[in-house]
């Protein structure tokens, strides 16, 4: 392995019955075992079956391992918010059954004002699918290992997208083959980009298209998710392109430029997509107007049977039209705009 790969490993993800020490063992065998194929592997998370929030957030492990309740009710993720707030590294969603209601919406409002740097660790889902490594929105459905790639990078030297995918496949291919013989769940070959140059979508984007927003009205994102649902010999997941406001810095930027508002970031995950991502909220938005998003969000997910989750994060003391103040790495500041 060299700290050159551009084959990097988001997240290696446990889904087990019953998580103990071999659960750890287990997932860090398999990391060497990617790292000594030249993979980068990011983080270690587990999402246990059947786990409430207490005892999600009680698990006695390394706190750089990643931990997921799945899918919680929200009356017990009400009851057992306080668990949750005072957890490092867990992460959770509800799936709101019906139509969305405030009550829903109050949820994320609290975790705004009690501890808001954990609303990067909460999302909504609609449609959700099972065995996504992609934290907050993974939910347990059976024991194996799931694995997402931060595919972005492989794009690296590659003049054309045909060139990128090439190298997906391959990417694909070796991971199948270490995992060959395990209680392998599969690959979530969602598009997951990060930080800035190479491991950015949105710099994929512009070198092939030119701009953003000529992009956004163009087929390319429907290629490249063609591509990751159709191409995958070993699916699990989602699979779809993710579009993270903040932890993608060149999105960020379009975010600034008024070239990634809601309604068009709403667009891009209809036809391609899987949602609102690290998308920011300022400390005096209305909780009515997350309930109409929200509520959009749902119609089309159930219209076109298609996984959505909204993830709206805020940094509890910004307003409208401030410079954000998260403190997280992953996300990158922003002068703050209206939903």
């Amino acid at each position: 392995m060299t700290l050159e790969s551009n084959k990097i490993i988001r997240t290696l993800c446990a889904f087990e019955n019953n998580i103990g020490e071999k659960t750890i063992k287990g997932l860090e065998s398999k990391s060497k075992d990617l790292e000594s194929e030249g993979f980068v592997v990011q983080t270690l998370r587990i999402c246990p079956e059947n786990i409430s929030l207490k005892d999600a957030s009680g698990l006695d492990f390394d706190p750089s391992i990643f931990v997921s309740a799945g899918t919680i009710d929200r009356r017990e993720a009400e009851s057992e918010l306080n668990y949750f707030l005072e957890a490092e590294n867990v992460s959770f969603n509800i799936e709101p059954s019906g139509d969305v209601d405030i009550d829903d919406v109050n949820l994320l409002f609290r975790i705004m004002k009690e501890r808001p740097e954990k609303t990067f660790n909460f999302a909504f889902t609609f449609n959700n699918v099972n065995s996504s490594p992609f934290f907050p929105s993974s939910n347990f459905e059976k024991p194996g290992y799931s694995i997402g790639m931060q595919p972005t990078n492989l794009s690296a030297g590659c003049s054309t997208i045909e060139e990128w995918f090439l190298k997906m496949e391959d990417s694909w291919s070796e991971i199948i083959g270490i995992f060959k013989g395990e209680k392998f769940i599969g690959i979530d070959s969602s598009i997951a980009p990060l930080y800035s140059g190479k491991s950015s979508l949105v710099n994929i984007i512009r070198k092939m298209k030119g701009s953003f927003p000529d992009a956004v009205t163009s087929d390319i994102f429907l290629r490249i998710s063609r591509f990751i649902r159709e191409n995958n010999p070993f699916p699990a997941g989602l699979c779809g392109i993710m579009f993270p406001c903040l932890e993608d810095f060149e999105l960020a930027d379009e975010y600034e430029s008024g070239n990634f508002s809601i309604e068009r970031n709403l667009f891009l995950s209809l036809h391609s997509g899987l949602g609102i991502d690290t998308y920011p909220i300022a400390k005096d938005e209305s909780a009515e107007r997350v309930l109409q998003i929200l509520k959009l969000l749902s119609g089309l997910s159930d219209k076109y049977k298609k996984p959505l989750a909204a993830r709206f994060v805020c940094d509890g003391k910004s307003k409208t039209g401030e410079k954000s103040c998260f403190n997280n790495k992953y996300l990158k500041e922003v002068i703050l705009r209206k939903l």
